[in-house]
């Protein structure tokens, strides 16, 4: 199962931390570390502050989008700080691990932080099926990130020690069958007029909730995508029979 857990850092600032979370990562067997964009690596500093994690730091892949990091992956929780008014499903690292431990035993998932001083962006937050909040005093959350790092390991680590296999009921969607199915949709919903008096980028976060919470099969997937097809096509022929019947109207 951990084999099957990539942590994911987001625009990593200081070199120092990612070598802490690799040592953070090390310490409670996890080894499979993805950089997005990171501000300084490779780094004398990260070597240092990793104090015996370099084969996870040696092996560690640099990525240069999210959609890059998340490749193949079915289930994603995105740790954060701050309670946002995004709406997806949030949980402690303790409740979710389990629930991420169930997707690993089959398929690739991840763990998802973002940069020092902001965090993950709602677009990023918005690309995982759960949101994790480390329980903190409310007068002063700032968690560093490896400390982050090393929180939601350790949790995964005796979640992982009390696993009890389940037997697979489906077989979820990768990230990016989800990503073309959310781009589809969101094509098909502004050729069809609908967004005219929606807010897009409110509605889609909307809609992606949804689909979060339903953990689509990949042939749903292929369902869904077929009526979004049929959809358009539809509504070509509408348009193309109504200028028909009024082209000679003055």
């Amino acid at each position: 199962m951990l084999n099957n857990i990539r942590v994911v850092l987001s625009h990593t600032t200081h070199p120092g931390n990612i070598g802490a979370a690799a040592r953070a990562m090390k310490t409670m067997g996890l080894r499979h570390l993805y950089l997005i964009n990171p501000r300084h690596f490779p780094d004398a500093q990260a070597e240092a502050m990793a104090a015996g994690a370099d084969d996870v730091l040696r092996d560690a892949v640099e990525c240069s989008s999210l959609d890059e990091a998340l490749q193949g992956v079915v289930f994603t929780v995105a740790m954060t700080a701050r309670l946002r008014d995004i709406s997806i499903e949030v949980k402690t690292p303790r409740a979710a691990m389990p629930e991420l431990l169930q997707q690993a035993a089959r398929h690739p998932v991840a763990l998802l932080f973002g940069t020092e001083m902001s965090g993950l962006t709602n677009e990023e937050m918005g690309k995982a099926q759960v949101l994790a909040n480390i329980p903190s005093d409310p007068e002063f959350s700032s968690l560093n990130l490896a400390a982050a790092v090393q929180i939601v390991a350790y949790e995964l680590n005796i979640a992982a020690q009390a696993h009890i296999p389940v037997a697979p009921e489906i077989q979820p969607a990768p990230y990016e069958q989800m990503e073309g199915m959310y781009t589809h949709m969101e094509q098909t919903l502004a050729e069809i007029g609908f967004f005219n008096s929606q807010n897009p980028g409110r509605l889609m976060q909307r809609l992606r909730r949804l689909y979060a919470r339903a953990r689509l099969e990949q042939e749903e997937v292929n369902i869904l995508r077929g009526i979004l097809s049929v959809t358009t096509g539809y509504n070509a022929r509408l348009r193309a029979r109504y200028q028909q019947e009024h082209k000679n109207v003055p």
